[in-house]
């Protein structure tokens, strides 16, 4: 009697290799994507299209409390469609956060300015921006669990970095829409915006996110559900209710998952807004902003920072690839070092900067270290709960990581951005928010050889190996 043949691997009995990346990716790249327009209109167009009535300064602040509230409805995105994560299945989730976030999306490139609805148009684009927070709140763990529950053995750290992947891509995506946009609806010499693009051309990158949530409910709905939710489902495993699951069983791993991402936030808001924002105020200060920076125009700036994004991108896989073989604490802790390290230099080389090739390097070191912290995380995170809970449990750590990293730095830049251009504290809240993840990864079990199935539904205390 022949040898029974050997099981096939879970990507091939289930979900082709071809079509888990691009799952996981497509959903990343449009948050990402979003993050960028969204960030981008909330300084250029929406303080005088939807807050008209108010002072300049009273203006951009209330543009930005919009920007801020998808941070604070990412959590509630997390609890809502981690719950069905767990309980239903990955497929049907992703589908639906990508429907939410997508939708929302688009609807702000269609909404009513303030000079024709009033009042209600600051409160619609509320509405869709806390849609926005809400559908990437349940984004990204679902393409995290995509591509890590389907991985080949031994590969899970190469595969979990391509969700992370949209970051560097929803950034080359938006900002290079933004210079084509810009480039045929220039600014005026003084710096007011082209009338076209107050117009309409704001519009565009809302409504062109379309294509790229089609292309991603096309391949998602291809999906099958994952070999190992499945494996749930048939040992009749399935938490009741996820969300009091996680907290009762996998406290500790929401703790240190949370504070173990807040460096990579805080890097993250600085080497893409934070530079942007010093590198384009000219050298006398001006009303909104009485700071002093490099000078640099938007455009030059952004082409030096899509140049560094690169980076960002070629070595968010090569952590990947350090994580399987090395491990993911050994490939974090001295990346978070030298987080730490690099913040201590913002001062001595980025504002000190003589020239562009300064600039450069400096985008360039900063952002090849947001690629070697953020690849790990889209493979650490999901191993760091039990099967039954892993939707809700990443989903939280990642989102409430993002409230206290990246919502929280840009007042806090700006408050420790010194009136002379004096940049040293502003790189000292980096290093500390580095020590502080730091000291999370030492508490963070090692996950590389960690089994993800069906057995894998109890308690996973995050104790030091």
């Amino acid at each position: 009697m022949s040898a029974a043949p050997a099981p096939a691997p879970r990507t091939t009995a289930g979900n082709p290799r071809s079509r888990v990346v691009i799952a996981s990716l497509v959903g990343t790249s449009i948050e990402f994507y979003d993050f960028y327009v969204y960030a981008t209109a909330a300084v250029l167009v929406f303080p005088t299209l939807f807050f008209p009535n108010e002072d300049p300064t009273a203006s951009q602040l209330s543009s930005f409390v919009t920007f801020a509230l998808a941070f604070f409805a990412r959590p509630v995105g997390s609890i809502i469609f981690g719950h069905f994560g767990d309980r239903i299945g990955r497929k049907a989730t992703l589908v639906a956060s990508l429907l939410v976030m997508g939708t929302a999306t688009f609807l702000i490139g269609c909404l009513p300015t303030f000079d024709s609805i009033g009042i209600w148009a600051p409160v619609l684009l509320a509405v869709m921006r806390f849609a926005q927070g809400v559908g990437l709140g349940g984004e990204w763990s679902g393409a995290a669990l995509l591509a890590t529950e389907n991985a080949p053995k031994g590969k899970r750290g190469v595969f979990g970095s391509m969700p992370q992947l949209g970051a560097p891509i929803g950034f080359l995506l938006a900002n290079g829409l933004f210079i084509a946009i810009n480039a045929a609806m220039p600014a005026g010499a003084d710096g007011t915006p082209n009338p076209e693009f107050q117009a309409w051309g704001w519009r565009l990158p809302f409504l062109l996110s379309a294509v790229l949530v089609i292309v991603g409910l096309y391949v998602r709905f291809k999906l099958v559900e994952s070999p190992v939710f499945r494996e749930v489902q048939e040992s009749g495993t399935v938490a009741k209710v996820p969300l009091g699951r996680v907290f009762r069983t996998s406290w500790k791993a929401v703790i240190v998952g949370t504070f173990g991402m807040v460096a990579t936030y805080v890097l993250f808001y600085f080497m893409t807004t934070f530079t942007l924002s010093y590198g384009t105020t000219g050298a006398e200060a001006g009303p909104l902003v009485p700071k002093i920076g490099l000078g640099y125009t938007r455009g030059e700036f952004l082409t030096l920072l899509m140049i560094g994004v690169v980076f960002f991108g070629i070595f968010t896989p090569v952590a990947g690839f350090l994580a399987d073989k090395f491990g993911r604490r050994r490939t974090l802790i001295p990346t978070t070092i030298g987080i730490a390290l690099f913040g201590l230099t913002f001062q001595f080389w980025f504002a000190a900067s003589t020239g562009p090739i300064t600039v450069v390097t400096f985008l360039i070191v900063g952002l090849s270290l947001m690629g070697l912290t953020f690849g790990p995380m889209g493979a650490l995170l999901p191993e760091l709960f039990p099967t039954n809970v892993r939707y809700t449990g990443s989903a939280i750590a990642y989102n409430v990581a993002s409230i206290l990293g990246a919502s929280l730095a840009p007042t806090i830049a700006l408050a420790l951005w010194k009136p002379d251009g004096n940049i040293f504290l502003v790189g000292l809240y980096l290093t500390g928010a580095a020590v502080v993840t730091l000291v999370a990864l030492f508490f963070v079990r090692e996950t590389k050889s960690a089994a993800l199935d069906a057995a894998d539904t109890g308690a996973r205390a995050p104790e030091r190996v």
